[in-house]
C-alpha cells in the first residue's frame, strides 16, 4: 500500500475539506492510538498546535479518536513543533502529535506525528496508519473504563522555555544584543520572545498578535521583508523570523541582508569544526543546497552529504552518516546533539553563540560564501502527474543539457502542496533563467 494521505510533512490541506477533516483527524486517532498502544500500561499522548482557527476542530477531532482507544491525551495549546517532539520523550508519551500546516496560510491544515522517540514516523509507520484507518477501527475501541482522559498541561511553555536555554553556552550571554523576533502570529509567539529575553537580549517583537486567521500573513520566515524592516527601524544587531510553527528560520544582520540555511551550515560547520564538536566530517544538506556550499565546505576538507527535500529525510541521513548537523536553505536546521527535529530558535541561538564568541558582528560573520545564482518557480497543477508523461521528462534532460555541466536543475513535485517545483543553478544567470522558464511552461502546458 502507498501512502496517500501522508506526504513529506505528516497529512496536510484546506481545512475543513479532505483530508483535513475532523472525521479523517477522528481516524487519524484512533489508528495511530491502535498502533502505539502496546502492553497494559496507561497509555498517552501529547498535542500542541499553533495559532490556526482550525486547529480547535482538529484537536478536538483528535482527542475524540485517541480516547476511544484507551489513550490518555495531555493537550499544550499552542506551542512549536520542535516542543512537542521535545516533549513527547520527556513526557514518556508513546506519541506525538502537532496541528499545524506549518508556513501554509491560515486555511490550511496539518497533522504531524512523532514516535516516543521523539522523531518523526517513518514512511512504513504512515502507511500502517493509513491502512488501519481504512478497515479495523472497529475493533480497537477501548472498554467503557478503558475509555482515555484529556487534560491540558500548563507549564509546557515554561519547560521548552528552559529546555531552549539549556542549548545556549553557559559562559555566553546575549546581554547588550538588541534582536528582533518575529514569530509569524504562530506557535512560538509567547516563548521565543520570552528566551530571547531571559538570555539576556533587547526584545523586539513583531507577529505576535495571533487572531486565528492571521498566521504567516505578511511576517514570519517565508516574508521576511517585516524582519528586515523592524531591525532597520529599530537599529537592531540581529534579526529572526521563524515560520507558524517554528521548526524553520530565516535570520539577517544588522544591515538587513538575508542569513538563509545554508550559511548557517556553512558558519556552525567552520565554527563547530574547529571546537571538535562537529561530528560525521560535515553536515547534510538536500539537493537544493547551493553548489557554493559544497566548494566551501570542501575548501574546509569537510563533506556536504545531500538529501531530499523534507527534514525528515535529512534526518534520516544524519543518523546513517553520524553527523550531528543538518538543514534545508529553507531554514529547517536539525541540530540532533540537542534535539530530534528542526528548531527554528534553537538554530538562531547557536548562530548567535558563534557571533557572540567570536566577538563580530554578522554582517562579518555571517556570510560565509557567495552563493551562486538559484532560480526558482512553482507551477500549481489541479490534476494529473505531468511529471511522469515521457514527452515532458524527455523535454526536462534536454534543458538540462543546455546548462552544459556548469549547473543543476532540479523538478520535483511538492511533498506539501498541489505545485512542480523547478529550481535552476549555475554561475550563468541569464541562462539559468530561460531554461526554468522553459521548463516551467513545458509543464503547465502539460498538466492543462
Amino acid at each position: 500500500m502507498t501512502r496517500n494521505l501522508f506526504g513529506t510533512d505528516g497529512i496536510r490541506g484546506l481545512a475543513n475539506s479532505f483530508p483535513m477533516t475532523p472525521e479523517i483527524a477522528l481516524k487519524v486517532g484512533m489508528a495511530a492510538g491502535r498502533i502505539f498502544t502496546r502492553g497494559d500500561h496507561r497509555h498517552r499522548v501529547v498535542i500542541g498546535k499553533d495559532t490556526r482557527l482550525s486547529g480547535y476542530m482538529i484537536e478536538s477531532a483528535l482527542v475524540s479518536g485517541f480516547t476511544a482507544v484507551g489513550m490518555d491525551v495531555f493537550l499544550f495549546g499552542p506551542l512549536p513543533t520542535p516542543a512537542v517532539a521535545m516533549l513527547t520523550r520527556s513526557l514518556r508519551a508513546d506519541l506525538g502529535v502537532m496541528i499545524s500546516a506549518s508556513h501554509n496560510p491560515y486555511h490550511d491544515n496539518g497533522i504531524k506525528l512523532f514516535g516516543p522517540d521523539g522523531e518523526k514516523l517513518s514512511d512504513d509507520r504512515e502507511e500502517e496508519i493509513e491502512a488501519l484507518m481504512v478497515n479495523g477501527l472497529a475493533d480497537g475501541l477501548a472498554e467503557p473504563l478503558r475509555i482515555g482522559r484529556a487534560r491540558r498541561i500548563d507549564d509546557a511553555q515554561a519547560r521548552y522555555i528552559e529546555f531552549v536555554k539549556r542549548t545556549f553556552p553557559k559562559h555566553l550571554r546575549l546581554g547588550g544584543l538588541r534582536i528582533v523576533i518575529d514569530c509569524a502570529n504562530g506557535a512560538a509567539y509567547k516563548v521565543a520572545p520570552s528566551a530571547l529575553w531571559e538570555l539576556g537580549a533587547d526584545i523586539f517583537s513583531i507577529g505576535v498578535e495571533p487572531d486565528g486567521t492571521n498566521i504567516n500573513k505578511d511576517v514570519g520566515s517565508t516574508a521576511p521583508k517585516a524582519m528586515i524592516e523592524k531591525v532597520k527601524e529599530t537599529r537592531a544587531d540581529f534579526g529572526i523570523a521563524l515560520d507558524g510553527d517554528a521548526d524553520r528560520v530565516v535570520m539577517c544582520d544588522e544591515k538587513g541582508r538575508i542569513i538563509d540555511g545554508d550559511q548557517v551550515l556553512a558558519l556552525i560547520a567552520r565554527s563547530w569544526a574547529k571546537s571538535g564538536e562537529l561530528k560525521g566530517g560535515g553536515v547534510v544538506g538536500t539537493v537544493m543546497s547551493n553548489i557554493a556550499l559544497e566548494r566551501y565546505l570542501g575548501g574546509l576538507k569537510l563533506k556536504l552529504e545531500r538529501a531530499a527535500v523534507g527534514d525528515r529525510y535529512v534526518i534520516e541521513k544524519m543518523r546513517v552518516g553520524g553527523f550531528n548537523v543538518g538543514g534545508e536553505q529553507s531554514g529547517h536546521i536539525i541540530f540532533s546533539d540537542f534535539i530530534t527535529t528542526g528548531d527554528g530558535l534553537i538554530a538562531a541561538l547557536q548562530v548567535l553563540a558563534v557571533l557572540a564568541e567570536e566577538g563580530r558582528p554578522a554582517s562579518e560573520a555571517a556570510h560565509i560564501f557567495e552563493p551562486a545564482p538559484q532560480v526558482m518557480e512553482n507551477v500549481r497543477i489541479k490534476t494529473g502527474a505531468p511529471l511522469s508523461d515521457p514527452k515532458v521528462a524527455s523535454a526536462i534532460k534536454l534543458c538540462e543539457a543546455k546548462l552544459n555541466g556548469g549547473g543543476r536543475l532540479l523538478v520535483r513535485k511538492s511533498g506539501t502542496e498541489p505545485v512542480i517545483r523547478i529550481m535552476g543553478e549555475g554561475e550563468d544567470e541569464k541562462l539559468v533563467r530561460e531554461v526554468v522558464r522553459e521548463v516551467a511552461a513545458l509543464i503547465r502546458d502539460a498538466a492543462a
